[in-house]
């Protein structure tokens, strides 16, 4: 079977790393990472591993990417975009920068790398981790939801306009078993002294992040459904992974105003 070129972000951790291994043995896999020392580790896993630092939060970064990229690679097979961040907390409280940070991470760096990747995607295919999240709004995780409904209409759009041939496919996982939750108690945390209003609610918040990171589906299981986009001659638009996140789609059809109830009676019953 011929080897193909794949760009990956997130690549050190849960999903992306998990992704890499399964991968990199046959083909040649550029990993996108904030932090080199990690990435170097990575082509312990195969001599096909190529990082790559990037960091959405440095607009230089993605420029050098970018320049890279183009530079080494005839043609990307598949771009898989997993990299991102969870920004928690009441609306009303929330620093607009760290909501700035949330479109940062998780859609405007996504985009910037993938507008600068386009001439050598033609013909291939763009794979988007998103997440149940985009179904609707789950309260203190708002910025979360909205940077990942954001994500999915602009590669949606992208799918609609392009003229290269590029499928795009979007992965929508319930919770995963990632160290993405410990990093979001550790970002978010150090705001609660401001929310002192909603301590209740977001001492839940805080639970259920160290819950799902031990409890959630494997990231194998988000991995499977990747490669099950990617080897498929017409992938489905969207993947949902996970019994919740199907739920979530269901639910996502009902009126909003009964969503809202249903969500503020979970909310209250959970925190009692």
């Amino acid at each position: 079977m011929t080897s193909k070129i794949y760009v990956i972000t997130g690549a050190t951790s849960g999903i992306g790393e998990a992704l890499l291994k399964r991968i990199a043995i046959n083909n040649i896999v550029y990993a996108g990472c904030r932090d080199m020392q990690k990435g170097n580790s990575l082509k312990e896993i195969s001599d096909n591993v190529r990082p790559f630092y990037v960091d959405y939060l440095k607009p230089e970064t993605v420029v050098e990417a970018v320049k890279f990229l183009n530079n080494d690679c005839d043609k990307i097979d598949t771009l898989i975009n997993i990299a991102g961040c969870v920004v928690a907390g009441p609306i009303e409280k929330i620093d607009i920068d760290e909501i700035r940070r949330q479109f940062d991470v998780n859609v405007f760096g996504h985009l910037e790398l993938t507008q600068g990747l386009m001439s050598k995607l033609a013909n291939g295919r763009i794979i988007n981790v998103s997440s149940m999240a985009s179904y609707g709004v789950f309260p203190f995780i708002s910025p979360y939801c909205a940077s990942k409904k954001c994500l999915d209409m602009f590669f949606n759009s992208l799918l609609i306009e392009n003229k290269k041939n590029i499928k795009v496919v979007s992965i929508k996982p319930g919770v995963i078993s990632t160290p993405l939750w410990g990093k979001s108690i550790d970002e978010n945390s150090k705001y609660f002294d401001k929310y002192n209003e909603y301590s209740a609610e977001m001492q839940y918040v805080l639970k259920n992040a160290q819950v799902n990171e031990s409890c959630g589906l494997s990231p194998d299981k988000v991995v499977e459904t990747i490669l099950k986009a990617d080897l498929s001659k017409n992938p489905k638009l969207t993947y949902t992974v996970g019994k919740d996140a199907f739920f979530a789609r269901v639910v996502s059809k009902l009126p909003q105003r009964f969503i809202n109830a249903l969500i503020k009676f979970g909310i209250k019953i959970r925190i009692k």
